[in-house]
């Protein structure tokens, strides 16, 4: 089974996909990492030369061609749900479980901005703003994910309860 971790930056997809990867023994596929050791390039330096929509074709692309491992838990990049057929894909192809997570804890986990070209210059009464008008355009693509849990305070073991009570 392919797990697929959603929802916006700073909800800890990286983190929980390690977490749950680890529990289920089996491997994580974190795709930014990917697109950055194809790329040579990090997230931030990608946007800068190919711009949101080059980024956005790149990161599709990687999402539906990565041979993935027949069991995995792939963390997703915020934006990717919101794109293309992306989400449908991913239900397709595997589970999908949205991090939820409210705006004022997300500003309180995005404490490095600078490797986050959508976010890196504004403060935390913007970022706050930012997220809340974001969050808004995104959830209608979260929201398909086939689990929603509440990722404050999440755990491997939580997250892992979640996803076989699910199925």
């Amino acid at each position: 089974m392919k797990i697929f971790l959603v929802g916006y930056m700073g909800c800890g997809k990286s983190t929980k996909a390690k977490q749950l990867a680890h529990r289920l023994e089996c491997p994580v596929i974190d795709l930014d990492a990917e697109i950055v050791s194809k790329t040579g390039k990090s997230i931030a330096e990608y946007f800068a030369e190919y711009g949101e929509s080059g980024f956005r074709d790149y990161e599709s692309e990687m999402l539906k061609t990565f041979d993935y491992p027949e069991t995995c838990v792939v963390a997703t990049g915020g934006g990717l749900p919101c794109f293309f057929d992306n989400m449908e894909w991913m239900n397709a192809n595997g589970e999908t479980v949205y991090l939820q997570m409210e705006p004022a804890a997300l500003v309180s986990r995005l404490h490095n901005r600078q490797k986050r070209p959508l976010i890196k210059d504004l403060d935390d009464e913007q970022l706050l703003a930012f997220i809340k008008e974001k969050l808004e355009e995104r959830d209608p693509f979260y929201t398909k994910a086939k689990l929603i849990v509440d990722a404050f305070d999440l755990d491997g073991e939580k997250l892992e309860e979640a996803i076989r009570s699910r199925n």
